[in-house]
């Protein structure tokens, strides 16, 4: 399948740059697959348009504040280092560096915080790599995720370019924004938000469990991976990225609970969808490292494109999406499951928004598909 089929054009004056004033007063684009009708919300409508006795699940993962700033020793020179995912032990960590040669020659850091050296490297297909970095912690006690938390900034995407006025400082904004109300800030383990997410308030949370909608919880610990546009030509040809995940034994529970009719399941974003699906079909195959009651830890690889099905959610909640990317690439299929005029429809889709002047990416407005 020719991976053009999912391309689209985006005016860039609508990748949204900031979020909007309150997390609920998002716009919301209500997709119903049965009627192909679409209607024009707000968020904080959402309680009005769920069904009764929707069962709600969420990705709590916490985004770490991973692009840590360091100096060469000897030269000077500035690094910029990326955390991405822990090593077999704590002082060792996969790491994205910025200039990645010059920076693995040697070692790097910031006086009284850390000190760094590369031991280990990865090489990517398309150039570059990622480095398996040693930290020595300077600071009188802590760890890796310490010294995050002490000097590390949020990595936001690529495409939030905005430009600093002199009196408006963005850094607060983010880090109290580019995190969803619920996710456990105790363990940051993701390197991007997963947005869907960002539009629920904690009064909104508490108006969906009045009208009786429970939340359940999953991590998914969320990579680079899905910033990456896809470059092969066609879409059987790119490697999808790997994420780990965990499902409490409650919130699994729920899931193996199918009911779509009277308790549909909401999956709020991709990143919700893609743990929920990978688990569904796992637990369907009788999947050995998936144990068969209690809570679920694994790896999920899998590349969702039409014609596939999806069984693991009913409802969603998404935020529109780079052009050729592998959540296009979802979507679609979740539009039409088992058939290929996903593809098209979500491009119409896109284009009415277009139209409207929606917000797009991390920081935009969401659709809700029922």
């Amino acid at each position: 399948m020719n991976t053009d089929l999912f391309d689209y054009d985006l005016p860039e004056r609508l990748i949204a740059q900031t979020p909007a004033a309150r997390r609920e007063d998002s716009r919301l684009l209500v997709v119903e697959r049965r009627t192909g009708k679409l209607s024009h919300c707000i968020f904080r409508d959402l309680p009005d348009l769920l069904p009764t006795g929707t069962r709600l699940f969420r990705n709590n993962a916490a985004v770490l504040q991973a692009r840590l700033p360091g100096i060469r020793e000897g030269s000077g020179g500035k690094v910029e280092c990326l955390l991405l995912r822990p090593g077999e032990i704590p002082t060792r960590w996969w790491c994205l560096l910025k200039p990645g040669k010059k920076a693995a020659s040697g070692t790097f850091g910031i006086d009284g915080v850390y000190r760094a050296r590369v031991i280990d490297k990865e090489e990517c297909t398309e150039g570059g790599g990622e480095y398996l970095v040693e930290f020595e912690i300077l600071l009188p006690q802590g760890n890796v995720l310490d010294i995050a938390a002490q000097i590390g900034s949020l990595p936001l995407p690529p495409y939030i370019t905005r430009s600093r006025p002199k009196d408006q400082d963005f850094s607060a904004l983010d880090k109290e924004r580019y995190q969803t109300v619920y996710a456990f800030r105790d363990n940051p383990v993701a390197a991007a938000a997963p947005t869907a997410g960002l539009h629920f308030s904690d009064a909104l949370l508490e108006q969906l469990r009045e009208r009786g909608i429970p939340q359940y919880d999953l991590t998914l610990h969320i990579g680079l991976g899905t910033f990456q546009p896809i470059k092969s030509t066609t879409i059987e040809g790119h490697p999808m990225h790997k994420e780990f995940y965990t499902i409490p034994a409650a919130t699994r529970e729920q899931l193996e609970i199918v009911k779509p009719e009277s308790s549909p399941r909401l999956a709020v974003g991709t990143t919700s969808l893609r743990a929920m699906e990978d688990f569904a079909r796992r637990r369907a195959a009788g999947d050995p490292l998936i144990p068969a009651t209690g809570s679920v830890a694994a790896t999920a690889g899998l590349f969702v494109y039409p014609p596939q099905t999806i069984s693991g959610a009913d409802i969603m909640i998404t935020n529109f999406h780079l052009p050729k990317s592998t959540l296009m690439c979802l979507i679609s299929t979740f539009l039409a499951p088992g058939d290929l005029r996903g593809i098209q429809w979500l491009k119409e889709i896109y284009t009415e928004a277009v139209s409207r002047d929606y917000r797009f990416y991390s920081y935009g407005d969401a659709m809700l598909i029922l």
